[in-house]
């Protein structure tokens, strides 16, 4: 009987899920890390526009799945993530960037849900990935922020 190929069940439930969640923590840091990739921009509306594409992928798998309630709940559900994005982008002071924090982190749990619930169609490995990266962008974010709250 041949091996089982690297990141395949072989028995365990985790396995089909850890090179989606590798990739995760991967995208995770880069997405915490992509102002730096446009510093004629301000750091909150970068990770304002990340929070906003992020959201809206959910929109793309609910045309792919086909089903109208399901595409009607995953575009309410973006439009929220969106409004607090611009609201991150839009605000003036320090603390908008707890907005983006609070909105990476909520969408991880949209996508624990999503992956527990499958209400979206096709979405198998997608939930997983998904929330990773939000939840170690959220992590990483929150710990710049922290730094910068500390006094020196």
């Amino acid at each position: 009987m041949p091996s089982p190929a690297p990141g395949s069940s072989s028995g365990s439930p985790h396995g089909p899920l850890r090179a989606p969640l590798i990739w995760g923590v991967a995208l995770g840091v880069l997405q915490a890390a992509s102002p730096l990739a446009f510093p004629w921009l301000e750091t909150a509306t970068v990770h304002a526009l990340g929070l906003a594409v992020i959201a809206a992928v959910y929109v793309g798998f609910a045309v792919a799945d086909g089903r109208r309630h399901v595409l009607v709940v995953e575009t309410v559900v973006a439009s929220v993530f969106v409004v607090a994005a611009a609201a991150a982008a839009a605000a003036a002071e320090p603390g908008s960037g707890w907005l983006i924090v609070a909105g990476l982190a909520g969408h991880g749990g949209k996508d624990l849900w999503q992956h527990r619930t499958g209400f979206v169609a096709g979405t198998r490995w997608w939930p997983p990935f998904c929330a990773t990266v939000d939840w170690v962008a959220a992590a990483l974010i929150a710990v710049v922020l922290t730094a910068h709250l500390l006094p020196t």
